[in-house]
């Protein structure tokens, strides 16, 4: 098994012991939806709080080195902190839901299967949507972020919501681009 597989494995299962709500977005997402890539880490929304922070801790302990300081800071500022696996040395991004579309993420999550476990996706359109906002956040230079774009509206086709899609583009500022990646793909 992959080793990102393996560390992003044992830290759903340090979510689910406390009862944290989590849902994997990123290139794990879109690899789901749309085309297959390697990634250097995995982002994962988690809407940890402030009384959940120990028992986590204390659960991911010794297989994470975790900054109990850092996690504090994400939650109450609504950034991100990281979690890196000792045995399979990787990092996985976890961001507390501070945005509407993270919050979308958490709500319209969707159990898959991989490899055996199943766990929390962002659903495709979701996933659409919050690469269009980092790619508009990056300057739009990012080719990573628009090939997975576009990779998803190719894979997933007729079978999207697209008036969630234009509802929710439109909200975020990017509904310009939603309809450019989609032209581009027909």
């Amino acid at each position: 098994m992959e080793r990102p597989l393996i560390a992003l494995f044992r830290l759903i299962d340090g979510f689910e012991s406390v009862g944290i709500e989590y849902v994997v977005v990123g290139s794990i997402a879109s690899s789901v939806h749309g085309e297959y890539r390697a990634s250097a880490d995995v982002d994962v929304v988690a809407n940890v709080v402030g009384k959940q922070v120990e028992p986590l801790l204390n659960n991911l302990r010794p297989d994470f080195y975790v900054d109990d300081l850092a996690v504090t800071k994400a939650i109450e500022h609504g950034r991100s902190f990281n979690a890196i696996h000792s045995e399979a040395i990787f990092k996985i991004d976890v961001f507390i839901p501070a945005s509407d579309l993270a919050r979308q993420e958490l709500k319209r999550r969707e159990i898959h299967e991989i490899v055996g476990h199943r766990i929390w996706i962002a659903s495709a359109e979701d996933t659409i949507l919050s690469k269009l906002d980092w790619y508009r956040r990056g300057n739009e230079v990012s080719e990573q972020q628009w090939r997975d774009v576009k990779g998803i509206l190719g894979t997933q086709g007729s079978r999207l919501d697209f008036q969630y899609l234009r509802l929710w583009a439109a909200r975020a500022n990017v509904l310009d681009l939603l309809e450019r990646a989609h032209r581009e793909i027909t």
